[in-house]
């Protein structure tokens, strides 16, 4: 039997298991110790699934759904589960740190390199993006009253492709190692010269296929946008979130497109012997880090956005009162999306280029600032003379605006190239991205959680393990990145696993302080999870609208039935469901129901990105047969896709009917709540319009039902 032909480069010393036992020292245990969690932790899933007889289930009800809300549901679970494995190796990097202070710790400079590598990517790739797109799947169509995203077949394979690449970094914990190239992975050093081995091949193929993802993500989200808003929702009645999603998707259409290029033309230098970032040989290694970079910071903008739309909709309902400075709010959002594309040589001020280059570069760096500043001031304005109620995603905004405001300040000073110059290769550089990213987008994840959770589930998440997590988040946020400004200035250089220098230790402890509170928050979010499913009905919201909503999402019952709206509705103002409760006009019953087309289950998305998966797995370990037969089957799935007719089933217009009737009778017979009882019990998802209490802060049933049936 030839092995490399069945097997490709594939040996025994390629398990991760295979180190310990040759070359036995605590790296290598620590790696086994992932692998071997990573292995427990499928077959535990395996295990679960088969006792619990939910295979079934998985396969007909989530894994072959185009329905949008399932598909996003889904995309958010992959970052959680991402987000579990780049946290720990983050805490990980910040203890051999702290160990390794005139001493080599206990991780091997190859395995830290391999951890900061996937950190990165990880976090940006398949924890960042895939929250994102999963946040945006769920809540834009349902605030334009679209029933489902324009294309909903290429919705669902944009998150298998993403899940295959994520399935493939995690494949690497126990076949092979990953990169040690960081999370740009610049050529030379990734070059097939530098890094001959698999490690790069793993990062190219897993961002390969997440870029592809996004980039038919942004066109399905832009053209529903477009095209799917409801009667009478203009662009200037659109909700800020999905005003911020449709800027969204269009960074990534056009932002992916350089990523794709640049890892496709590192796979050929290495896989065909190309020569595009080869200097001596005809190539330029610049024009990589052009391509990356044309990328890589719009992407800042790509996982910031949807952020700023979850912070002016949290901020708008928490502080109980229209959001102020909407229309700036717009123009901000579109102003830094255009401006996005202007600023990606400041990543690479120290590279050579001339003076004029960079304070070219410089100046447009502060200059997008300015809208991000509006941004801030409006959210602050909208909290002045608000009823504002500290719930748990109001907690975190507010500690957004103080934090992020701090981080804007140093991105300003980086904007300098002269600073940049003196900093750009210290811990100063990596306080200040995490200090935008942590607060602005990951933060901003956690309170859209928190605030649509029970609309995607019909009950509330449990509001102490709540603030439990976010008392842990905050302050391990700032102790974990903060003291890495002055050891920055001090000298310390990014992506070092060991030092000489004693007085860095302190502030080492304190980042290593901070790194152990972010997991305990982490752990308390998943106990919250684990804590409101058991408790789910003393927590139950399924009338729709547990914090006295605006927009049109918390029209519809808990959780959103397949076809979202029974009847599309006519939207005339701003804010279409707050002013509807207002003037008493919402959960009227429709004139008359239609009959309701959605689209059916398929197994199409799934088994491509199974497909893709091998594919690229066979990639990685030059597994020539199964590349190819991988290859091969895609398209077979797709052109046999393309003779499916019944790909349309109907909902009966009495089936619609007897559902919503039943809504609006359970809504228009339920005691309303008032911002003072909402994390209670009481809370069933039918809240009284603040402007509707009385001065005692409650109101009588009946009053509410006059106003609301």
């Amino acid at each position: 039997m030839n092995w490399e032909l069945i097997f490709g480069q594939i040996k025994w010393t390629s398990f991760v298991f295979a180190g310990a036992i040759e070359n036995p020292s605590l790296s290598e245990f620590i790696a086994s110790g992932a692998g071997s969690v990573a292995v427990l932790g499928a077959l535990a899933a395996v295990i679960l699934l088969t006792v619990k007889g939910w295979w079934v289930p998985l396969w007909r009800d989530w894994l072959t759904s185009v329905d949008h809300k399932k598909v996003g549901i889904m995309y958010i679970a992959i970052a959680l589960v991402m987000f579990a494995r780049a946290v720990i190796e983050a805490a990980l990097m910040r203890a051999q740190q702290l160990a390794a202070t005139d001493s080599g710790g206990f991780l091997s400079a190859d395995h830290f390199g391999q951890l900061f590598s996937t950190h990165g990517t990880i976090m940006i790739f398949f924890v960042a993006m895939p929250f994102i797109t999963g946040l945006m799947n769920y809540v834009m169509p349902l605030q334009i009253g679209a029933r489902d995203v324009s294309f909903p077949l290429l919705n669902a394979i944009s998150l298998m492709l993403t899940m295959a690449g994520a399935i493939l970094i995690m494949v690497s914990l126990v076949v092979g190692q990953f990169s040690t190239g960081g999370w740009s992975a610049y050529p030379p050093f990734t070059g097939i010269e530098f890094s001959p081995g698999e490690g790069v091949d793993y990062w190219i193929w897993a961002v390969s296929l997440g870029s592809i993802g996004s980039t038919l993500t942004g066109l399905n989200f832009a053209v529903t946008i477009y095209k799917k808003r409801c009667p009478g929702m203009t662009l200037f009645r659109m909700p800020l979130f999905t005003w911020t999603t449709l800027c969204t998707s269009i960074l990534m259409i056009f932002a992916m497109a350089p990523l794709t290029a640049a890892t496709v033309m590192l796979a050929l230098d290495r896989y065909a012997g190309f020569h595009f970032f080869t200097n001596g040989d005809g190539g330029n290694m610049m024009n990589y880090a052009n391509l990356f970079w044309l990328f890589g910071h719009p992407e800042v903008y790509i996982l910031i956005l949807p952020a700023f739309g979850v912070w002016s909709e949290v901020v708008a309902t928490f502080s109980s009162k229209r959001i102020y400075g909407y229309t700036s709010l717009v123009y901000a959002t579109m102003c830094i999306a255009v401006l996005s594309f202007a600023v990606w040589l400041h990543h690479f001020f120290t590279m050579g280029q001339s003076a004029n280059v960079n304070a070219i570069f410089g100046i447009a760096t502060m200059i997008i600032g300015v809208p991000t500043g509006v941004k801030v001031y409006d959210w602050l304005l909208t909290m002045v003379g608000g009823r504002i109620r500290f719930t748990t995603p109001m907690l975190f905004h507010i500690n957004f605006l103080l934090t992020f405001i701090l981080g804007g300040m140093t991105g300003v000073l980086l904007a300098n190239p002269g600073i940049d110059f003196q900093v750009h290769n210290t811990l100063f550089l990596i306080a200040h991205f995490h200090n935008m990213i942590i607060p602005g987008v990951l933060f901003g994840m956690f309170a859209a959680v928190q605030f649509w959770f029970p609309k995607a589930f019909g009950f509330r998440l449990h509001e102490g393990l709540g603030r439990a997590s976010f008392w842990c988040f905050a302050p391990g946020f700032l102790l974990a990145f903060f003291p890495l400004y002055w050891l920055g200035l001090m000298g310390a250089t990014r992506r070092t696993y060991m030092w000489s220098d004693p007085d860095y230790l302190p502030w080492l402890a304190l980042a290593m302080a901070g790194a152990a509170l972010i997991l305990a928050g982490f752990a308390l979010m998943v106990m919250q999870i684990v804590v409101s499913v058991r408790q789910r009905e003393p927590l139950a919201a399924p009338l729709g609208d547990p914090w006295d909503g605006r927009a049109l999402e918390w029209s519809i019952p808990s959780p959103p039935p397949d076809w979202n709206f029974a009847v599309l509705p006519e939207v005339t103002a701003r804010d279409p469901f707050y002013e509807a409760k207002k003037a008493g006009t919402a959960y009227r019953s429709p004139a008359a129901y239609e009959d309701i087309e959605v689209p059916r289950n398929t197994a199409t998305a799934p088994l491509i990105g199974l497909f893709a998966c091998a594919w690229a797995f066979g990639l990685v370990w030059h597994i020539w047969w199964l590349a190819i037969v991988s290859f091969v089957l895609i398209w077979v799935v797709v052109i046999a896709r393309s003779f499916a007719t019944d790909t349309e089933e109907i909902i009966p217009a009495a089936t619609v009917k007897a559902a919503n009737e039943a809504f609006l009778a359970a809504v228009r017979s339920a005691p309303g709540v008032t911002r003072d009882r909402e994390m209670t019990s009481e809370n069933r998802g039918r809240a009284i319009p603040e402007g509707l209490e009385g001065r005692s802060g409650a109101v009588s049933s009946g009053a509410a039902v006059e106003v609301l049936s």
